[in-house]
């Protein structure tokens, strides 16, 4: 019998579940009886044709199943199948070529200090580096989108791997559910501009790293300029719209794009490099609907998932400025750390790609709001009347007087343990239109969240099962924290 293995992000789609047992001889049988059983996960994955949404890939053992005959093609009875979301033939793809991008001109005309002699001598002693590999190392330039989870790790081991030119990308404020996960920043930097911190932290490691900071967002109007004297783009973010950008003026200016995404206790990895390989969109020509895939701030992560994806990102970046190895190019890493398990998934190159493919029909940057559905870190709420919101101040006020509310908190029970307002029930979202029967309509329901996202998602579910007296908490229990109580903890 066929299994088929649930992404993290879509667990609360299929009962909680990472391995599902599937029927069928087929792989698009398989995930259609997976689908049969979990409605909401066929809701998720399936677009109204029946055929898998350009969000998702579909893999049996490893292997891409591109396209409808491999999807409806005979398969093997005990197959694994994958399935790989935008986190934001492929088989038998010969493992790309070491091949430096820094020429022979640029290493030769790097010099090391003593001091610089001493600094990189357990490098200098590996074959596969020596004294020529470091003045690669020094003479290379790469850029990296992003000085959090991810960028922290990779920005500290450049450094201290001896790469001679740092280009950061971020114009965020350190905040305390940074420090977690971070480690570039630290306590005394909460309120100042990762920049400054990471610029510190970087010359505290090596001084004779030269970083230059771009703190300005990433946009279709300053990324061709940002990119183009850098050798590698490293894809440090943690949203799509940036996502795709950083695909697309890599295609453009032929620079290779070291690619990592967490979420919870999973990453993925991979380097898109289209003058050898797949880029981005050859896996994902579409980015998943606003809200689909949760942030990092929605779902969580464990602190050391973007140490070990973000490590892996600068080692690939460090093989390609020496030319050793085998990056992965053509190759997608997936990795769990709750298993402790590398998975290694073969990529193709697709000639249908739009950006990268035989017809292109993307030749310049686009507007990637648009192009994504505009989401920021979280996606932006779904849509509610301006008579249907209520602030936590008038929530205070209307129960302190005693009015006859149903006040419901829609977040996880892991999230209300944390901490709540004081009176209210705990109804998770994913239950909403299931337990409604047991609400009355003719009580004014309160519905709240973390910030005010999924509890709008909740009223609007109540709203089309015919409830009428509905308030959505602007702001949610975040907002009850600073302007009601302080003493209801922030996460």
């Amino acid at each position: 019998m066929a299994v088929v293995l649930i992404p993290a992000a879509f667990k609360r789609f299929a009962g909680g579940e990472n391995r599902l047992e599937a029927t069928g001889t087929t792989a698009a049988q398989a995930l259609k009886s997976v689908a049969a059983r979990y409605p909401a996960l066929g809701k998720t994955l399936f677009a109204s044709t029946g055929a898998l949404k350009p969000a998702f890939q579909a893999f049996a053992n490893g292997t891409l199943l591109n396209g409808d005959a491999a999807m409806r093609a005979p398969m093997m009875r005990s197959a694994e199948l994958s399935i790989v979301p935008c986190v934001s033939g492929g088989a038998n793809v010969p493992l790309a070529p070491a091949e430096s991008v820094i020429d022979a001109a640029r290493q030769s005309a790097a010099t090391l200090s003593n001091d610089e002699i001493l600094r990189y001598s357990r490098h200098l002693i590996l074959p596969e580096v020596n004294l020529e590999g470091q003045k690669k190392l020094k003479a290379a330039k790469v850029l990296c989108i992003g000085a959090g989870g991810l960028g922290s790790p990779l920005l500290m081991y450049l450094a201290a791997a001896g790469i001679g030119t740092i280009g950061i990308v971020d114009f965020d404020i350190v905040d305390f559910t940074n420090l977690q996960r971070q480690i570039i920043h630290g306590t005394a930097d909460v309120g100042r501009t990762k920049m400054q911190s990471a610029k510190e932290t970087i010359a505290s490691i090596n001084p004779n790293v030269e970083v230059i900071g771009f703190e300005e967002e990433f946009t279709s109007a300053n990324a061709v300029r940002i990119v183009k004297d850098f050798d590698i783009v490293i894809d440090g973010t943690d949203n799509f719209p940036t996502r795709y950008l950083t695909n697309d003026v890599c295609v453009l200016l032929g620079k290779p794009n070291v690619y990592g995404s967490i979420f919870r206790f999973e990453g993925q990895a991979t380097v898109f490099w289209a003058e050898k390989g797949p880029c981005y969109r050859c896996l994902y020509p579409e980015p998943p609907p606003p809200g689909l895939v949760p942030s990092c701030a929605e779902g969580g992560v464990l602190g050391v998932l973007p140490g070990i994806i973000g490590c892996i990102q600068a080692n690939e970046a460090i093989k390609l400025i020496l030319g050793v190895g085998n990056p992965l190019i053509g190759r997608l890493m997936l990795f769990n750390a709750l298993k402790m398990q590398f998975r290694e998934l073969r990529l193709m190159k697709d000639p249908a790609c739009p950006i990268c493919g035989d017809n292109k029909t993307i030749t310049e940057l686009i507007d990637y709001q648009q192009f994504c559905g505009i989401r920021g870190e979280e996606a932006a709420p779904q849509a509610v009347e301006e008579n249907e919101e209520i602030t936590v101040v008038e929530l205070k006020a209307r129960m302190d007087a005693g009015e006859k509310l149903t006040v419901i908190d829609v977040r996880e029970p892991y999230e209300f343990a944390i901490a709540r307002i004081p009176g209210t029930t705990l109804i998770p979202l994913g239950q909403i239109a299931e337990r409604s029967v047991d609400l009355d309509k003719s009580t004014e329901i309160i519905l709240h969240c973390r910030s005010g996202k999924r509890s709008a998602d909740a009223l609007n579910q109540l709203k089309a099962k015919g409830f009428t007296r509905l308030k959505n908490v602007v702001g949610g229990i975040m907002a009850w924290s600073e302007q009601v109580d302080p003493k209801v903890p922030k996460y």
